[in-house]
């Protein structure tokens, strides 16, 4: 496959795909005789797979740590893990600052009239009054 059509498979534009391939998050893409990427099915399932683990909101350098424990074999298995639980953890933290957030602002549209104009407005004479 070229990489016109390994993207559309796999939503990921040519360039990030190339860039994939550059820092080492996939494995360095087979080439035909004229030097044009030849992509394989083992080639997307690790585009998709990398692609994956960054909307997931792990950052560059530790996707391409993760690949090379796993290109190590299976004794890094609970480092990998690690990574990864890491990871979870970092989202679940987030996803409570945002529930939070949004339970701040459902309040503030729910009472807007009792507390939202008055509290306006006493910023709006603040700031006339400086």
């Amino acid at each position: 496959m070229n990489i016109k059509k390994v993207s559309e498979l796999s939503g990921v534009s040519a360039d990030t795909i190339r860039y994939y391939e550059r820092i080492g998050l996939i494995p360095p893409v087979k080439r035909t005789v004229s030097g044009i990427r030849d992509f394989d099915e083992e080639d997307l399932r690790w585009i998709v797979f990398s692609r994956q683990m960054r909307n997931a909101g792990l950052s560059i350098e530790s996707m391409v740590n993760y690949i090379n424990l796993f290109q190590v074999g299976d004794e890094t298995v609970p480092v990998r893990k690690e990574i990864i639980a890491a990871q979870i953890k970092m989202l679940k933290e987030k996803a409570s600052e945002l529930n939070t957030a949004i339970d701040r602002l459902e309040f503030k549209l729910a009472n807007y009239d009792e507390h939202m104009i008055p509290a306006e407005n006493s910023l709006r004479a603040f700031n006339l009054n400086k």
